[in-house]
């Protein structure tokens, strides 16, 4: 018998923790990353940042910028390596004609907000967002806390 590898309770690779805090999340994409091969191995190892990364649009194709992936000592002495590249996410043109809209509308952008794997690809989650003025960022904070303390009070009482 075969013995199956024990399956890691996250696929998550990189969240953007920033983007939730100052925007608010409309509609979400699946989208893959087109990556070279030392990247892959630098996300395997979890050498990527995505606090400050965004979507634009270029000749009808979306590209990921501001994602930062460090690579590794080993591969970087073989390939030329840029970890501040723009790369490339793969959506079908219903996707793409979607996220055009969203971008040219007034107040609107496109932010990423995770990466993963599903099962040996790499994945962005990709949603439309519109920005938050920092009075919603107060009462979004409010609302966080009052649900802690609603919470402990359950659990108290039970």
């Amino acid at each position: 018998m075969s013995k199956k590898k024990p399956k890691t309770s996250s696929n998550t690779i990189a969240q953007n923790k920033k983007a939730r805090h100052d925007y608010h999340l409309e509609d979400k994409f699946e989208a893959g990353v087109a990556l070279q091969g030392w990247e892959v191995k630098s996300l395997r190892m979890g050498k990527v940042q995505i606090t400050d990364c965004y979507v634009m649009m270029h000749k009808g194709e979306a590209f990921l910028h501001g994602a930062h992936i460090s690579p590794l000592n080993t591969v970087s002495t073989h390939f030329v390596t840029d970890p501040n590249r723009n790369r490339k996410l793969l959506l079908n043109k219903r996707e793409l004609a979607k996220l055009l809209v969203a971008i040219s509308q007034d107040g609107h952008t496109v932010v990423c907000t995770s990466l993963y794997w599903k099962n040996h690809l790499v994945k962005a989650e990709v949603c439309i967002a519109k920005g938050k003025q920092q009075h919603d960022k107060r009462q979004t904070e409010k609302e966080r806390d009052w649900d802690k303390q609603k919470q402990r009070v359950v659990r108290q009482h039970n």
